[in-house]
């Protein structure tokens, strides 16, 4: 069963924790993981993209010369799609690129994630986040106390306002709850912060 150190705020070790082998031991299927952040982005595109029919085109509807005699190729509107500005055949229209993911291979690539982050030494547990200010700068400090400067992911499930204020200016830094980590955010992130009953939690709930 592996075991994390937990850490204060001052990165100093105050205890440990051990963690489920069924969530944070199991083996790791790309497969899965591949599956799981495909279908997180896919859900997350716009699908706004369009381009206008012949229907759709500004220009008139009356039949550019007649049929015969001019020597000239037939034409029915100036906005044929052959024409320069006419319409656009089969262009991207408005779409949902959402699908369904089973919720069983979802839960399956969060463990796979979370085991594959933990083997990289990317995850680490603190034993709170209690912050007496809401003050960007401050949290900055906390931050540097715990020698992290680039991308991190800090999961709490507690109500913590000061947390939330003073991260949500910084560049990378992000704040979730446990019930909306997904392997996209995992593998987004270099450091991934635990707090300890927050990873007591996900141990239960996943295991």
């Amino acid at each position: 069963m592996p075991a994390l150190d937990v850490i204060d705020l001052d990165n100093k070790v105050v205890g440990s924790v051990e963690l489920s082998d069924d969530v944070f031991g199991v083996t790791v299927n790309q497969d899965l993981i591949y599956q799981a952040v495909h279908h997180y982005r896919a859900s997350r595109r716009a699908g706004t993209h369009k381009t206008k029919t012949r229907a759709e085109v500004s220009g008139s509807g009356r039949k550019v010369w007649r049929q015969k005699g001019t020597g000239r190729a037939r034409v029915g509107s100036i906005r044929s799609p052959l024409w320069r500005q006419g319409g656009i055949v089969h262009g991207p229209q408005p779409r949902d690129y959402s699908y369904h993911l089973p919720k069983k291979m979802l839960l399956g690539a969060l463990r796979s994630a979370l085991t594959a982050r933990l083997a990289d030494g990317a995850i680490r547990v603190v034993k709170s986040f209690d912050i007496e200010s809401h003050k960007t700068k401050d949290f900055r400090g906390v931050l540097k106390g715990l020698e992290l400067d680039k991308s991190v992911l800090i999961v709490n499930n507690e109500e913590n306002r000061n947390l939330e204020l003073s991260s949500r200016n910084l560049p990378g830094i992000d704040v979730m709850r446990s019930t909306e980590i997904h392997p996209y955010h995992l593998l987004g992130h270099e450091t991934i912060i635990f707090t300890e009953p927050t990873v007591t939690k996900v141990c239960e709930t996943l295991g």
